[in-house]
């Protein structure tokens, strides 16, 4: 019995996890409960998710331990499909930093042991930091990047709760404090009582707008944090890879050696000369926007621009409007330039720049030959169904596709309202709204309706193709049933 006894615990033991499972029944009070915890949604089946498994053990049972503790808990999205759903749960393992029950961010970080602690332990400290002193104020502030302090008078206010809340959801964009310390209260600097205020580092300071910035909306969540969202952006923010996606269109960025740590001089010397047109254009009532770039560090945006060789002391300007049109400022940059080519880009005065092979001529084989020139003529002609493969040349699954194409094209060389086509993707810019993020990637845009093209993602046999096309045509195939059966020819 004993020796029963004892077997019965080693294996259980041997098999507790330091993982917490939840479920649709328990993981909202739960998660609740928690400061900040990592939570993996997956499925049983999923081997991405088994991969992780033993790493994601491992690094649960290191965080159990961290000061303060980090939990580390899973979903199985098969059985608990209420909050997979809530949370938008699309593939596996979906993974997503949790603070308070809320998501503060999605998990995209390491996916071994070593690098998920890492990552965790660097979010287990406070999103906004307590500040009991002038000098921990002004050591906050003195940071290189934005800073936002709540000045309160009690720390258990409604806007105190609203801007810990704010913190929460931000901290990974912007650095947070708040103090309710009368001594800090009665300096000049920080004479504010019951405020939300953004500082803007002084590397930044100029004269075409304000350093510092104060809150004078409802103290509602969102409505802060949309404050704060634009407003760290300013009049003409350093734009790079991690923040790319913050910015709105029309936008207009000058490029150029931006390094505020080796040569902030010189990099606000041009910084300014943007700003000075961004501010005239504000003023005027004018929605654009603009930013700085790092040139090296944006590269391969400039290569979207063709501008692989740039060279010299002076901004090289590119932007792109709200259809993401693309286009290069010509000439040297200066003021006047700058200036005129904004003003012709909201005017709709300028050629957009188009990355493109030439136009083929002819183009008479079944599969027509797309490029970005012929595009719209080709694939957006509203006359027509078209099929449009994009690829590119080195793709072996393009390779193995291609006689299979060509073998569609021609059995439907003769449907007056269809059209077969390709396009390289490497070499011709994809316009909006195709989207290709691996090869080959297939659309079927139906005429009448160019701006919802459907992206196949059936079968790649030449009957499959077949079947798909005679359904989902716009007006019946000439040579063929809906069902995809060839007609008979009357003789």
């Amino acid at each position: 019995m004993n020796i029963l006894f004892y077997l019965t615990s080693f294996i259980s033991l041997a098999f507790a996890s330091d993982v917490l499972e939840y479920t649709d029944s328990d993981f909202a009070s739960k998660a609740a409960t928690h400061d900040l915890a990592l939570i993996e949604f997956f499925a049983p089946w999923c081997g991405h998710c088994k991969k992780l498994a033993p790493e994601y053990e491992r690094a649960a049972t290191l965080l159990k331990s961290n000061d303060p503790p980090v939990p580390l808990i899973k979903v199985d999205c098969t059985a608990n499909t209420e909050t997979c759903g809530k949370y938008g749960v699309s593939g596996y393992p979906t993974i997503k930093v949790f603070r308070n029950g809320e998501v503060s961010e999605d998990y995209n970080g390491p996916r071994d042991a070593d690098g998920i602690v890492k990552y965790m332990r660097s979010r287990a400290g406070p999103t906004s930091k307590e500040l009991k002193t002038v000098e921990e104020a002004e050591k906050f502030l003195s940071n290189a990047e934005y800073g936002v302090i709540g000045f309160f008078s009690n720390g258990e206010s409604e806007l105190a709760k609203t801007f810990q809340k704010v913190a929460d959801a931000l901290s990974m964009e912007m650095r947070f404090a708040h103090t309710t310390e009368q001594s800090i209260r009665d300096k000049d600097k920080y004479s504010y009582n019951d405020d939300v205020v953004l500082f803007q580092p002084k590397k930044y300071h100029s004269k075409f707008e304000e350093s510092v910035s104060k809150y004078n909306d409802d103290a509602a969540v969102h409505k802060i944090k949309a404050w704060i969202q634009k407003k760290s952006l300013g009049l003409c923010p350093e734009r790079s890879q991690g923040n790319a996606d913050k910015f709105k269109k029309p936008l207009v960025v000058a490029y150029y050696e931006v390094d505020y740590l080796k040569n902030e001089k010189g990099t606000n010397y041009w910084r300014n000369r943007v700003m000075k047109v961004a501010k005239k254009l504000q003023d005027a009532g004018k929605e654009v926007y603009f930013a700085i770039s790092n040139s090296k560090d944006m590269s391969y945006e400039l290569g979207e621009f063709g501008l692989n060789d740039v060279s010299g002391d002076k901004p090289v300007v590119a932007a792109r409007d709200t259809s993401d049109r693309k286009y290069i400022m010509p000439g040297e940059f200066s003021i006047e330039n700058l200036e005129k080519f904004v003003n012709d880009l909201l005017d709709d005065k300028l050629e957009p720049y188009l990355k493109s092979e030439p136009v083929p001529s002819p183009n008479d084989e079944p599969v027509k030959v797309a490029v970005a020139k012929n595009f719209d003529e080709l694939v957006n002609n509203d006359e027509k169904d078209v099929l449009i493969e994009f690829y590119a040349p080195w793709c072996g699954h393009c390779k193995s596709l291609e006689p299979k194409y060509k073998e569609l094209a021609e059995k439907l060389k003769d449907e007056p309202e269809l059209t077969i086509a390709k396009m390289d993707a490497t070499a011709n810019d994809v316009p909006k709204p195709y989207e290709v993020s691996g090869f080959p990637t297939i659309y079927f845009a139906p005429k009448g309706n160019k701006k919802n093209p459907q992206k196949y993602n059936g079968g790649r046999e030449v009957d499959e193709f077949l079947k798909f096309l005679a359904k989902e045509s716009t007006n019946e195939l000439k040579g063929y049933t809906r069902q995809g059966k060839k007609k008979k020819t009357e003789l």
